[in-house]
């Protein structure tokens, strides 16, 4: 008898994993409600004229309220080809972007574009070609030539680097 009473004591309760496996589903079912309520919009406001073109009061085809004309220019970049430096495999990076700018500073960023081109043409052959052809540097050569950009129009007037070609050959 002592022996039954030893070998009771000796094996560990096991507890049930019961209430971990509801734990689990009612944190993944709450989980995902809480995304669907904070996408849709149904938690913190989401957008409150998106239903006013829907109904009967709201113009066809609307969708949301009137939008304001954008307060934004654009101006060319023309097309560069810098030619790099001899040991590099490709000869030539055709370059082309164009300057987000307001309205105001339009024109008087347009007279400023042969000095524009020329600060971007110094910073692209000065690059090292392994940086060229590294697809994530893109957006280090972007920051860097905007930067210099607007060194040379003013630092409100270019708000924007938009490269449209970046072409190696």
């Amino acid at each position: 008898m002592a022996a039954t009473d030893m070998a009771e004591a000796e094996e560990p309760a096991k507890s049930s994993k019961k209430p971990l496996i509801i734990g689990v589903a009612l944190a993944l079912i709450l989980g995902g409600g809480a995304f669907f309520a904070l996408y849709s919009g149904m938690i913190l406001g989401g957008d409150a004229g998106a239903d006013a073109g829907h109904g009967a009061g709201g113009k066809e085809g609307a969708h949301g309220a009137e939008s304001a004309p954008l307060d934004v220019a654009f101006v060319p970049i023309e097309q560069m080809i810098i030619s790099l430096g001899p040991d590099a495999q490709s000869r030539h990076l055709r370059f082309e972007a164009q300057l987000e700018v307001g309205p105001a500073y339009q024109q008087e960023v347009t007279l400023l574009m042969p000095r524009v081109l020329d600060v971007l043409n110094s910073y692209l052959r000065a690059v090292d070609m392994a940086e060229l052809e590294d697809p994530t540097m893109l957006i280090t050569l972007r920051a860097q030539m905007l930067r210099r950009v607007q060194l040379v129009t003013g630092d409100d007037r270019v708000r924007d680097l938009l490269i449209t070609e970046f072409v190696l050959n």
